[in-house]
């Protein structure tokens, strides 16, 4: 439903039942908002209202006023889709006003939609993971490890250029890994990028490591070289140089690794790249993931391909991939009886959901043009919408669009965005803000970090004006242009408060 075709359901106290029930038929939503002069809502009119008056042979030119009072349900701007659905099914209506502080009805929520949720980014099954899993089960390899873990492990290696791949529970698994590896112990240094999930930095704190946060830039949304480079000067001058360097490709775009790879290679310290959300994604012809001296892949259920859980540690060298796979099934030694000597830890990934990851890898390049389709299909769209500012791809970059994202210009963009994705949810319509920085997290209070330049603090900026949109290979147009309708709506509404204000 557009502007006007909300527009359009609203009519006046005087208006006669002949004229109410034309708009009906023409609005064919069930329903109409009966206003007050002032715009404040009188009351609903349903066509149960007006068969009932028919019944009654209440005569056509009867107005609306003349009808029996009728107090209308409401909620507020604030009430997201599970308290609208209860409220329908405890008065068993179809149909829901929502109104401003003042009673003027802002919005219209019907059941229909809460029913046909919107999802930022689902699972999306190919044609053959059914028959790599039925495998498993008829070979009996349900538990860690098997031919399948053997079989992605190699194949997602060859995919994305690299020598050795080891399959694990999750990514954040693999980062913890990676940092052992890269001989992070308590009390060192781990740099990395504000911008990100959570699951990029808890393992700094896993390993007793104390972090440091480093902004991102405008141009690609990833890690600042040029803050990198001030954070460098610091820990040399302050003795505590990194252990390594936490580079992440956020939303599906890798970092300007030929600026960020130079700097850590001055300072001899490795990168360890997480490409959780960029698998897929190329820099200048060479994939997202092999630029560090270990990355991570992830396989969450939200990614471009999905093992439902899971991740996968890469890197060039075998001993660091052999040593992780030790690492990974509790750092068992190889002698008969169990034998250990080291901390290890239940990280391995089961062949069954190895065998969903070997359908998945066949399809990721489909994903991958599936979601810039999405993508493009929202740019031409919204392409008179100018306060948009789409995450910029720029030349020599190939970002799959794990999440389509934009920033709002202007004013009060923080209170736009909140505005915009209440309106989404209440439409049953996944929106997110973009990541908010680690420097800004409360678990992460007083942890050095280095913005993009001296007051301009790119990725704070980013959180408070962005939004990620729904974005899955899976969606349909029709699904598509359902999200795009309501956001033109939220847009609007979004500008006429900025201007009430």
């Amino acid at each position: 439903m557009n502007s006007n075709d909300f527009r359009a359901l609203c009519v006046q106290p005087d208006c006669t039942l002949h004229d109410a029930l034309l708009r009906m038929d023409q609005t064919a939503r069930g329903i109409l908002l009966v206003l007050w002069e002032d715009g404040r809502l009188a009351r609903t009119l349903t066509d149960g209202d007006l068969r009932r008056a028919r019944l009654q042979q209440l005569g056509d030119e009867l107005t609306v006023a003349a009808l029996p009072e009728q107090a209308a349900l409401t909620v507020g701007e604030d009430v997201a889709a599970p308290a609208v659905l209860a409220l329908m099914d405890a008065h068993q209506i179809d149909h829901v006003p929502v109104v401003d502080g003042a009673g003027r009805p802002v919005d219209l929520v019907l059941r229909r939609e809460l029913s046909q949720r919107i999802w930022l980014s689902s699972p999306h099954l190919g044609d053959e993971e059914a028959a790599f899993v039925e495998n498993a089960f008829q070979t009996n390899w349900i538990a860690p490890l098997g031919p399948h873990v053997d079989g992605f492990e190699r194949e997602l290696a060859a995919h994305v250029g690299v020598g050795h791949a080891a399959a694990l529970s999750s990514g954040t698994a693999a980062i913890h890994l990676g940092l052992l590896l890269l001989g992070v112990q308590p009390g060192d240094t781990v740099f990395c990028s504000s911008l990100t999930f959570v699951g990029s930095c808890n393992p700094i704190l896993y390993c007793g490591a104390r972090p440091v946060f480093i902004d991102s830039e405008p141009e690609t949304w990833n890690m600042s070289p040029v803050a990198l480079e001030r954070a460098f000067d610091w820990a040399r001058r302050e003795n505590r140089l990194p252990r390594c360097v936490i580079v992440v490709n956020l939303y599906g775009q890798s970092a300007d690794m030929d600026a960020l790879a130079p700097i850590c290679e001055n300072y001899g310290v490795p990168i360890l790249e997480d490409a959780a959300e960029s698998l897929g994604a190329r820099y200048k012809g060479r994939s997202s993931g092999t630029f560090g001296r270990l990355a991570v892949y992830s396989f969450n259920g939200n990614k471009i391909i999905t093992t439902s859980g899971g991740g996968m540690l890469v890197a060039d060298d075998p001993d660091l991939v052999v040593r992780a796979r030790k690492l990974a099934t509790q750092a068992r030694e190889p002698a008969r009886h169990y034998e250990h000597v080291e901390v290890g830890f239940n990280y391995r990934m089961s062949n069954v959901l190895a065998g969903i990851g070997r359908g998945q890898l066949r399809v990721l390049e489909q994903r991958v043009a599936q979601r810039r389709q999405v993508f493009d299909r929202y740019r031409a769209a919204l392409a008179d919408q100018a306060q948009l500012q789409w995450m910029p791809e720029p030349p020599g970059y190939h970002s799959t669009r794990w999440l389509t994202c934009f920033t709002l210009d202007g004013p009060e963009a923080a209170l736009k965005c909140d505005l915009i994705m209440k309106f989404l949810e209440r439409h049953a319509i996944e929106a997110r803000p973009v990541w908010k920085p680690m420097h800004l997290q409360p678990l992460f209070d007083g942890a050095p970090y280095f913005a993009h330049r001296v007051s301009v603090d790119v990725s704070a900026r980013l959180f408070e004006s962005g939004i990620c949109l729904p974005s899955g290979s899976n969606l349909t147009p029709q699904q598509q242009y359902r999200v795009i309708q309501l956001l033109r709506r939220a847009l609007a509404m979004a500008e006429d408060r900025h201007a009430l204000a």
